[in-house]
């Protein structure tokens, strides 16, 4: 496993050493306990009428009975919420699945039900089936701060409402990795609890469950427990993912594992996998995508953008034009994407027919206005699909200029000269480029310099943790005055060279040392007397100072 932008892997956590050196020590090939038996494992068919998608006889099928094969790569968007783009970059390329990551609010900042909505709409917009997951379980039983398979269950409970009716387009992957490798045979009972948990609360959805051992199943378990845990599902619409990576560097330990699951009809993917070689190992993504067209097995590839290694980006920055010689594998290599990829026939055969443009959003209102700056906020449009993002413009001379875009409700405008008095309006745009009518105008005149005065406030910063060439990092930022803070920015300046990678509770902008941070949607406002917490992964060269001073809308804040 390896996530976003993080600490020598996944996201904002840190691979511990152990997930691998115990693993790799215990093996000279894959040890695995308790073979499937093929006789005894024939998978049933779904006990009820199918909806959407489901599993029948080891296979995923759709509604209409089709096979479908899932090609596609992962995108970390619960720590890079801004990126909405990317959805519409993999399918261009020629994806037909994203697995797509999110909080459960019990170690990141959680996705809200109308943010899950919006990224459901979004992967529909794009033709893309869409598998959510949660990615606080990472690890459970090894690292400390990983939530359990019972809490993300009750967030999939929480967002029922947004995900009933979408069982032809998403597939719920209740916890990423909910085990390392600490007793990984614990993982069997609490996979099953949560799977009877949310057929209980009537979600009719293919359920994915992801392997132990950091995903990688280098014990076993899985393997010798998925019939029992298939079949306490009374449905049958299970599917299990392995995630393979540095344990698997070798054809017959591949290709062992996939037939085991293949001869029992039991229902599998490589629900992550790479391929670039790190200390741990080289992994053989070449018999991992051969063996998967082979065996008609689906593939989600780790992962779209934001690695805290570099090599692990299909794509460097998030732009598709930038693929990185992983992202060249991945997409147009032998077996890859671009050759092996069906669209999935819940589509149909004919191009997107969303034509329908989103609601006209509020007129904005100014903030924080500086000699250089502002900060506008409106009131949000909607859509039938869902909106993308908004565009800032600029009017004057007859016509209108673009000056900012933002994916939440808020966006801050710089550059602007000081004294002066300038018009602005938006625009709100859905996935399918439909643009909604302007919104009504707002005139801000800047200030004739120096900043205005702004909230009362003080920032706590603190190192997490840190490693060879990197860091995470913690802002608490405080509202100290009487009344809320909305919307807000943020900025600071590093001295030594060290540059943010991912970011979660915010949305950063650096240019050289200097840092703006702009709200998410969840923590766009400050009560008085309250904090919003800001966690971030950065890269660093030898030494690591603090930053000595930060602002908040132009106004200077205490540090604490």
């Amino acid at each position: 496993m390896r996530t976003a932008r993080r600490a020598a892997p996944k996201g904002p956590l840190t691979r511990p050493l152990s997930r691998l050196l115990t693993g790799l020590a215990a093996l000279v090939g894959l040890v695995v306990a308790g073979a499937l038996c093929p006789a005894a494992a024939l998978a049933r068919s779904p006990g009820t009428q199918a909806t959407g998608l489901h599993i029948s006889d080891g296979r995923l099928l759709e509604g209409n009975g089709n096979d479908f094969v899932m090609r596609g790569v992962n995108h970390a968007h619960t720590w890079y919420p801004g990126e909405t783009q990317s959805l519409a970059d993999v399918k261009a390329l020629g994806a037909n699945t994203v697995r797509v990551v999110l909080s459960d609010g019990h170690r990141w900042s959680e996705n809200s039900p109308a943010d899950v909505a919006a990224v459901v709409g979004q992967c529909k917009a794009n033709r893309l089936i869409c598998v959510l997951e949660v990615h606080d379980t990472t690890g459970y039983g090894e690292d400390a701060a990983a939530g359990t398979l019972d809490h993300a269950a009750d967030y999939w409970i929480g967002l029922k409402d947004v995900l009933a009716g979408e069982e032809d387009y998403v597939i719920v992957n209740i916890g990423n990795e909910p085990w390392g490798n600490t007793d990984p045979a614990g993982w069997t009972e609490p996979t099953v609890a949560a799977v009877g948990k949310l057929r209980d609360a009537g979600f009719q959805h293919t359920i994915m469950v992801d392997a132990p051992n950091w995903g990688q199943d280098w014990q076993g378990v899985m393997r010798a427990n998925a019939q029992s845990v298939y079949d306490a599902d009374p449905t049958g619409n299970l599917i299990f993912s392995i995630h393979m990576y540095s344990v698997y560097d070798t054809a017959q330990e591949i290709t062992d594992y996939l037939n085991a699951f293949v001869d029992a009809r039991l229902p599998l993917l490589i629900g992550e996998f790479g391929g670039p070689a790190d200390q741990w190992g080289d992994p053989d993504e070449d018999t991992m995508m051969a063996t998967a067209e082979q065996l008609d097995l689906g593939y989600l590839a780790w992962s779209w953008s934001g690695n805290t290694d570099p090599v692990l980006d299909l794509a460097l920055d998030f732009d598709p034009s930038r693929l990185s010689s992983w992202g060249e594998r991945i997409f147009h290599g032998a077996n890859g994407i671009a050759q092996t990829s069906e669209e999935a026939t819940v589509y149909g055969n004919t191009e997107p027919d969303d034509t329908q443009a989103p609601t006209t959003p509020g007129t904005p209102a100014a903030s924080a206005v500086t000699d250089t700056s502002v900060t506008l906020g409106w009131a949000a449009a909607t859509d039938d699909v869902g909106v993308a993002g908004y565009d800032v413009v600029r009017i004057g001379d007859g016509g209108e200029t673009e000056v900012a875009a933002s994916t939440t409700s808020t966006a801050t405008v710089t550059g602007l000269t000081a004294g002066t008095t300038y018009t602005f309006a938006v625009y709100a745009r859905d996935a399918a480029g439909n643009r909604s009518a302007r919104s009504g105008t707002v005139d801000v005149t800047t200030d004739e310099g120096g900043g205005t005065p702004g909230a009362t406030c003080s920032v706590g910063y603190r190192v997490v943790g840190e490693w060879p060439g990197g860091f995470q990092g913690e802002i608490a930022v405080r509202n100290t005055g009487t009344a809320p803070i909305s919307p807000w920015t943020l900025a600071f300046t590093f001295a030594d060279g060290q540059t943010i990678t991912n970011m979660w509770g915010g949305t950063p902008t650096q240019d050289a040392g200097a840092v703006s941070v702009a709200p998410a949607p969840y923590t766009a406002g400050i009560p008085a007397g309250g904090t919003v917490t800001l966690g971030f992964t950065a890269q660093k060269g030898g030494t690591n100072t603090a930053p000595a001073a930060f602002s908040l809308n132009g106004t200077a804040c205490a540090t604490t």
